[in-house]
């Protein structure tokens, strides 16, 4: 299911796509919108699946996919391309946190909880396998027919569907989850160091993770353009992000050997420290060779978000475990929309992104990571990160 879930043939060029309909600034408020959308329906989502179950709002999220790749495939307006990304948004809402959630309780029903690094670590890899297949073809895709990819990707959520279909909820059950009240266990989880801190983390490299998303397509479309290449942008975007996913996965298989060798502190911080550096360079080099560095993009969440997901599981209980885990992604959605609302203010209004708009963005973004990171660097110190550390995850 997660393999068909993220095989999102658009994801290398719908920047592109969007910018020959609607300027830069409309674009990059596409995507703010797209965060709106999830940020809405984050914690209702969470709550749903806590109390309703986890089957129930997988199916809801396959079904809100698959009606924002029809907006997206007959659209011709800002306002179809909107709806169509809070409808993307809500089908994002409907599965965060309640994928794993649902993995850890079916582990847990097993006494197999001390394995759930490695099967995060596993969904992980599927689902950048997906990632790495439908970035290419996408782009070979957006060749031929723009609109093509996000047909294919209407198939997929399809697909979906079926799979989300034939699953079960796990041994959670709401009745034991309310001897707490929902709020008390809430409130409790935020009084620990650990989540705390690993709240935050989660956070900003949730943004970190999507500036070279955003950004990364009208970046690659200016460094063709200087060598007379800017018409294979669509299929360049797509080679780009496909080398990305398959540099992620090949990350994954050397993850649990890097976080047993310096700590899970110092693999969490390195990672943030690389999504600072991808800022860093894009924005003071828009040659065609500093595409490369976007190969490096999805490597970050290798050797961050499994660890994060593992970490954080054994400390929630089962009644407010994907509600948590919606807060957080909430917070993070909504902090990065913020900064996206600032950047549409900075950038172009007509046409394509210029260079000096790019520049100043990505710049302004690793000014503030950086002084972000010091401060999560200072608080690592205090906190003991390593609160569960059993089997040989």
């Amino acid at each position: 299911m997660k393999f068909t879930q993220n095989l999102l043939f658009w994801q290398a060029t719908w920047f592109l796509f969007l910018q020959d309909t609607l300027s830069a600034s409309e674009a990059v408020l596409l995507y703010a919108i797209y965060d709106i959308g999830v940020t809405v329906f984050e914690v209702p989502s969470g709550y749903m699946s806590d109390r309703i179950g986890r089957r129930i709002t997988l199916l809801t999220s396959g079904v809100a996919g698959l009606a924002a790749m029809v907006c997206f495939a007959t659209g011709d307006s800002f306002a179809a391309f909107a709806l169509a990304q809070v409808l993307l948004g809500i089908s994002i809402a409907f599965a965060s946190g309640t994928d794993s959630s649902l993995l850890f309780e079916t582990l847990a029903a097993e006494g197999r909880e001390d394995e759930v690094e490695v099967f995060e670590l596993r969904l992980w890899r599927f689902t950048f396998a997906a990632l790495m297949v439908s970035a290419v073809t996408g782009g070979l895709m957006a060749r031929a027919l723009p609109v093509l990819p996000f047909i294919l990707s209407g198939v997929a959520f399809l697909a979906m569907l079926f799979l989300a279909a034939r699953l079960r909820d796990g041994p959670h059950t709401v009745t034991e989850s309310n001897t707490v009240p929902f709020t008390t266990a809430i409130a409790a989880a935020f009084r620990k160091p650990v989540l705390l801190w690993l709240f935050g983390l989660s956070v900003v490299m949730y943004g970190f993770s999507h500036v070279p998303f955003v950004f990364g397509q009208p970046f690659i479309l200016r460094a063709l353009d200087t060598v007379g290449l800017s018409g294979e942008a669509p299929l360049v975007s797509g080679i780009v992000t496909s080398i990305m996913m398959a540099v992620s996965v090949a990350a994954s298989f050397a993850a649990p050997q890097i976080r047993e060798r310096i700590g899970l502190a110092a693999i969490l911080l390195l990672a943030f420290a690389l999504q600072i550096t991808l800022c860093v360079v894009l924005a003071f080099n828009q040659s065609l060779l500093a595409i490369a560095i976007l190969f490096l993009r999805m490597v970050p969440d290798s050797l961050s978000r499994p660890f994060i997901l593992a970490t954080t599981q054994p400390l929630l209980s089962d009644g407010v475990r994907a509600t948590y885990l919606s807060i957080q992604s909430f917070v993070g959605r909504i902090a990065f929309a913020g900064s996206l609302w600032l950047a549409s203010r900075n950038v172009s209004d007509v046409g394509e992104m210029p260079v000096a708009d790019l520049g100043r963005v990505l710049a302004a973004y690793a000014v503030v990571g950086a002084a972000i990171w010091a401060v999560l660097w200072i608080t690592a110190r205090r906190v003991n990160l390593e609160v569960r550390r059993k089997g040989t995850a």
